[in-house]
């Protein structure tokens, strides 16, 4: 067997790529390199020069080609490497007719706990989302913020005082709504210091998180293991790193408690599942960074099927309506808030004929939030 051809679809915001071999098998994957797809679109053309003609199985060997061939990297080149390597795992389940997670030891479990995506501009939306949440069947709701979810347009001005109060008042009032029948997944999108970290840790501990994610920016590992050895709450970070490398200098710091490695820019499944096992060594549980399509969505339940150290799985927005829901066949099933877990070949699902037409590129625009005062914030 060998691979005849790769074709990239730029579908709404989603970049994917499919691979085609000479006996008919067709496996697909999506970038996750967000803004920038058009680029990561390029690095999966330059990649298919040395793949065609090559076989598809030998999947770690492609991995380490592409991933050392060049000597700089970042989000668009780990996302076309991500996105490739889905791919192959894909023709691989289906060339042995078996689940991606049946050739990766086998699964651990037979369903996948899932968040719920909660968000909203207002504090009414945001507590609606929770008891929908909670309605739903779902005993976790993540992508919380207690700093809503505002336009970036809005300039942004609070005092210190205001900011870290307000901010307490809204996790006690998620909480009063959820009970203990749910968890909260608290969200801050890289918006505190990490003074501002710890006060408002602090300020939350008594409402029994089940994480905060991304309390501070993600760069400085040594000031994030500061916020965790100040706090009583599990951190969660890790969306934005690329390799085991950063992973790995997380972990000895004890800077995080549950780590975030995206399938579709963390180097695919090959890389998180290595990802995962560097946690594992740490009594570290994974929950995978998923704010992208269906096909991102499978990815990551293939990974969490088979890793003993799996916490929960992101579910986001929108995976039932347009323009997600038409994008796949067969999307994954989802019952009293666990994703069922598919035994179909490969990842299980298909990508639709046309879709490229019916939802054309809608590139993310750049806009960063601006304070009062004129400079940058942080969301």
């Amino acid at each position: 067997m060998k691979i005849e051809a790769l074709e990239t679809l730029l579908v709404d915001k989603y970049l994917y790529v499919k691979i085609y071999t000479d006996t008919g098998l067709i496996g697909i994957g999506e970038s996750g390199a967000w803004g920038f797809l058009e680029s990561s679109e390029a690095a999966i053309h330059t990649f298919g020069e040395y793949l065609i003609g090559e076989n598809p199985l030998l999947i770690e060997h492609h991995w380490q080609y592409m991933y050392r061939a060049f000597h700089f990297r970042g989000s668009a080149i780990m996302g076309a490497i991500s996105a490739i390597d889905i791919a192959l795992w894909d023709i691989a389940g289906q060339f042995y007719q078996v689940p991606i997670y049946a050739l990766l030891g086998g699964k651990v479990r037979d369903k996948i706990r899932a968040y719920f995506h909660v968000s909203g501009d207002t504090k009414e939306k945001l507590i609606e989302g929770v008891k929908m949440a909670k309605r739903d069947g779902f005993t976790a709701v993540g992508h919380l913020t207690p700093f809503l979810d505002e336009d970036r347009s809005v300039p942004y001005f609070k005092t210190h005082v205001d900011k870290m109060t307000d901010a307490i008042d809204t996790v006690a009032m998620y909480r009063e709504v959820a009970g203990k029948d749910v968890d909260l997944c608290i969200e801050i999108h890289r918006r505190l210091t990490p003074a501002e970290a710890v006060v408002l840790g602090k300020g939350i501990e008594e409402f029994y998180p089940y994480f905060i994610e991304d309390p501070i920016l993600p760069e400085n590992y040594d000031s994030m293991a500061f916020v965790a050895s100040k706090i009583d709450i599990p951190i969660a970070t890790g969306e934005r790193l690329l390799s085991i490398h950063e992973f790995e200098m997380l972990l000895t710091r004890n800077a995080v408690q549950y780590v975030r490695p995206d399938v579709c820019m963390a180097g695919g499944i090959s890389h998180t599942k290595k990802i995962a096992s560097l946690a594992e060594s740490r009594y570290v549980n994974v929950v995978p960074h998923n704010p992208l399509s269906p096909v991102s969505t499978a990815a990551c339940v293939q990974l969490a099927a088979c890793i003993p150290n799996f916490g929960l799985q992101e579910l986001p927005h929108g995976e039932n309506h347009s323009p997600k829901k038409d994008i796949v066949d067969s999307p994954l099933k989802v019952e009293n808030g666990f994703i069922l877990l598919p035994d179909s070949p490969g990842l299980g699902i298909k990508l639709k004929d046309g879709i490229e037409d019916l939802y054309p590129p809608n590139p993310r625009k750049i806009e960063t939030r601006l304070g009062t005062d004129g400079s940058i914030v942080d969301q």
